[in-house]
């Protein structure tokens, strides 16, 4: 069985997954691919709408550490 953390868990290893995934432009906003971005609008305008629900809480949770992820990596990584 179970439990709800366990879930909580599952669903955020899923859904970090699945932000890997989406394309993103970090330093140049005004061009290329803003996936991770609309998804981020997505979510806040849902939690807008449902303020609350865990779901869009831990989505926007993962969705922030992607953000940091990819500006650190970007910030590790010799510029050539």
């Amino acid at each position: 069985m179970r439990t709800p953390v366990d879930e909580e868990e599952a669903f955020r290893i899923r859904y970090s997954q699945e932000l890997k995934n989406k394309k993103q432009q970090i330093y140049d906003n005004d061009r290329g691919y803003n996936e991770l971005d609309d998804e981020r609008r997505r979510v806040r305008q849902q939690m807008m709408r449902t303020p609350g629900r865990r779901g869009e809480i831990i989505k926007d949770e993962e969705i922030n550490k992607e953000f940091a992820r990819r500006f650190s990596e970007g910030q590790t990584s010799p510029k050539e």
